[in-house]
């Protein structure tokens, strides 16, 4: 056997195993790890997505919520599991974009740590309220907040309810209270409640507690008015070229081989394809583009460049 014969048969044998592994793949259980608690929209759409992996793979998709530091502890439980396949990170508005502008010493890097296998658009946030509070529209809202400057508060659990808040009262010179949660249910409870006078929910999450009636949108931060609720006037219509919206989608640890990803980019983009998964999604105002792997990886970095000037213009200082 001459030299070049040797390294073409060394290179055959190399690379069998990772096409193999690839074809097979998944032979067990995928986590898809949501760094935030039930009923967000990472949790319903995490759980949405991977029913349609189950059904097409025939293996289980187990949804694993690890709430806490702005969505930092899930997603470095994703950084340190093994880069296989079987440990998938939901990624959010928070955990790849905005937490590079919000916290100092994050620990982990979202471009070089993770590979994007997925990505879907949010439609924005409604702000609510009480269905018996007494501001009926934005304008009334900002009235309130200027008569006692500080008396009103506002809930926030992440990134996409910190900032819109922030941002609405740096643009209507108001003085709003902020109050921490660690996950979206308890602030929703507050809210009900009315410890709290207002959250910046995000279409998805926020769309149970609409048709409910338990909570009324009197503003949305998206450009333009959601087709899901024409009636609700954006923030823009008081504040032109207010914008504001947020993504999610699913990456994994890098490292994980590429026709791995890739595999999961294509069962992924599969869910994406379903009529069922495009009306749950229309119904909670996320859009649902088939991308590439580089497609993905490049409307996120784009949303990381967005949010870095939200953070700026919200005057939000790293923490």
């Amino acid at each position: 056997m001459n030299r070049r014969e040797l390294f073409i048969a060394l290179s055959g044998a190399m690379l069998t195993p990772q096409v193999a592994f690839a074809d097979a793949y998944p032979t067990r259980p995928i986590k898809i790890i949501v760094p935030f608690g039930p009923g967000g929209s990472g949790d319903i759409s995490a759980r949405l997505i991977g029913r349609q992996i189950e059904e097409k793979t025939g293996q289980a998709v187990v949804v694993d919520n690890r709430a806490g530091a702005n969505g930092i502890v899930g997603t470095m439980g994703a950084k340190t599991s093994p880069a296989d396949g079987y440990t998938v990170l939901l990624i959010t508005t928070s955990t790849h974009a905005a937490n590079t502008s919000l916290v100092k010493n994050l620990p982990y890097d979202p471009a070089k740590d993770f590979e994007v296998v997925g990505f879907f658009r949010s439609s924005g946030t409604y702000l609510l309220v009480r269905p018996d509070a007494p501001w009926k529209n934005l304008q009334a809202f900002i009235d309130a907040a200027k008569k006692e400057p500080g008396k009103l508060t506002f809930g926030y659990f992440n990134a996409s309810s910190r900032t819109p808040p922030e941002y609405l009262s740096r643009l209507a010179k108001i003085e709003l209270q902020a109050i921490p949660y660690r996950a979206i249910a308890n602030a929703v409870a507050d809210l009900m409640s009315g410890q709290i006078h207002c959250l910046f929910i995000d279409t998805t999450a926020s769309a149970q507690y609409i048709q409910n009636s338990q909570l009324r949108p009197i503003a949305i931060t998206r450009p333009t008015r959601s087709k899901q609720a024409p009636d609700v006037p954006t923030v823009a219509e008081t504040f032109p070229g207010f914008s504001l919206t947020g993504f999610l989608g699913m990456a994994v640890p890098n490292g994980t081989p590429r026709d791995v990803a890739e595999k999961l980019n294509a069962l992924i983009n599969h869910a994406l394809s379903i009529p069922e998964v495009q009306h749950r999604m229309d119904e909670f105002g996320l859009s649902y583009d088939q991308m590439t792997i580089a497609q993905a990886t490049e409307e996120v970095r784009a949303e990381r460049e967005r949010w870095v000037e939200y953070t700026r213009v919200a005057g939000i200082q790293a923490e």
